[in-house]
């Protein structure tokens, strides 16, 4: 049996960075003393949620990959011998901005990156104004744990992101992720967001026969421009096994670190069970190429 044990860190953040990054390596170390190998954040975790507001100056934010986070990261993922996925705000060039999640091995190298493909531009989610899309696909990357297809926050609702990284041998789907409610959200649309949410991604694990793990932040933070009471983040980070079975899941009002274990043989299993895979008709979806059929 191939088993491994995943830490996911659920934090609510504050405006100060170094207070972040300092409970970051709280959590991290803490996970990995109860044994995880594999630690996933959140979304954009250095700073607050900063896209509920168009400012140029929080372009600021940004840094280049490798950079001061990256040689932050890499150090925790070597001392704690940890595979680590994390989401930065990554400056690429004067002018241009990526939401890029990159992975450290646990000898502290960069196994690879992933540029944030699907940009959302809804109230108090304005990132199309900071990140352009990602130009380097569905790529898994491979890790000393295996293939990590990961994903970031917006990717999770595209069925077409999940299914390009199974079909390229990820063993794994991973979403770290930052959503939550909206100040003028009625609690009858509060719960109808939270659980499109969770299975949207639970039916990604069923249609690929892969675990599935989805960390998003917590707590409530305010829009600087006062257009909106701000988000209220709702947390409930988890993991779902092959046949979409929730294997842990956080709450929705406090930061958590949790760890749990993934039996990794268990999607062997699943698609000998349910072969989606194998009777696939490839031959007759030309049509998902296109953005509409008229």
């Amino acid at each position: 049996m191939r088993n491994i044990k995943v830490g996911l860190i659920q934090q609510a953040n504050t405006s100060d960075i170094r207070t972040n990054l300092m409970n970051l390596a709280q959590s991290i170390e803490a996970c990995a003393a109860r044994g995880a190998q594999l630690v996933v954040l959140q979304e954009l975790h250095n700073s607050l949620y900063f896209c509920q507001t168009e400012n140029t100056n929080l372009f600021d934010l940004a840094e280049p990959i490798p950079g001061p986070s990256t040689g932050f990261y890499s150090e925790l993922a070597a001392s704690n011998q940890i595979v680590l996925v994390t989401s930065l705000f990554e400056k690429r060039a004067p002018g241009l901005y990526h939401n890029t999640a990159v992975v450290f091995d646990s000898d502290g190298s960069i196994a690879g990156k992933y540029r944030k493909m699907h940009i959302p531009d809804d109230p108090a989610y304005y990132e199309k104004f900071y990140f352009t899309p990602g130009d380097i696909g569905f790529e898994p990357i491979q890790t000393s744990l295996g293939k990590l297809g990961v994903l970031v926050c917006w990717d999770q609702w595209y069925p077409e992101a999940a299914r390009l990284m199974a079909l390229k041998g990820a063993e794994l789907l991973i979403y770290p992720t930052a959503i939550g409610w909206e100040s003028s959200d009625a609690d009858d649309e509060k719960i109808r967001q939270l659980n499109a949410w969770i299975i949207s991604q639970r039916a990604h694990a069923v249609a690929n026969g892969l675990p599935v793990i989805s960390v998003n932040r917590v707590g409530h933070e305010p829009d600087p421009s006062m257009q909106t009471n701000g988000i209220l983040f709702w947390g409930n980070s988890f993991v779902a096994g092959p046949q979409g079975e929730l294997l842990v899941q956080a709450a929705n009002d406090r930061p958590e670190n949790i760890v749990v274990e993934i039996d990794m043989e268990r999607s062997e299993n699943v698609r000998r069970w349910w072969p989606f895979l194998r009777d696939r008709r490839i031959d007759e979806y030309e049509g998902l190429t296109k953005r509409f059929l008229d």
